[in-house]
């Protein structure tokens, strides 16, 4: 009765493990990302430039994820580039990044209040906004 009894325990433990199972393999491929940034001064000379140092850090490195950044100016007027040497960006262009330490480059070109949005998205259609007033 008793080896009866385990062998009754084990097939029922057994069905419910392969009523459980599926032979879908599930997949994660989609991690959030965070972006951070130094503090900048709050206001600008016309001629004045700022170094805007930032990270991107996402959850997990997946192959395949792609990052790319594009930007909009509400306020002011001025050049924005992605490091020192950089071409001027096109506002709402998207350019590609890569995760880790990266460095833009704003340069005033008004005496206007100064104001722009940066937004860092990945090709899963997550994305971030850094807001620049």
């Amino acid at each position: 009765i008793r080896n009866a009894a385990w062998a009754i325990g084990v097939l029922l433990l057994a069905g419910f493990c392969l009523v459980g199972c599926d032979r879908r393999l599930d997949v994660r491929t989609v991690y959030p990302f965070q972006v951070t940034t130094m503090p900048i001064p709050k206001t600008l000379a016309p001629g004045e430039e700022v170094e805007i140092r930032c990270t991107l850090v996402p959850e997990r490195i997946v192959k395949g994820t792609r990052y790319t950044l594009r930007y909009f100016q509400y306020d002011g007027s001025g050049a924005l580039r992605i490091g020192r040497h950089g071409k001027p960006l096109m506002p709402n262009d998207r350019y590609a990044i890569a995760p880790g330490h990266f460095t833009l480059y704003y340069h005033s070109l008004s005496a206007e209040r100064q104001s722009l949005e940066v937004v860092i998205e990945d090709n899963h259609g997550q994305s971030q906004t850094l807001a620049f007033d």
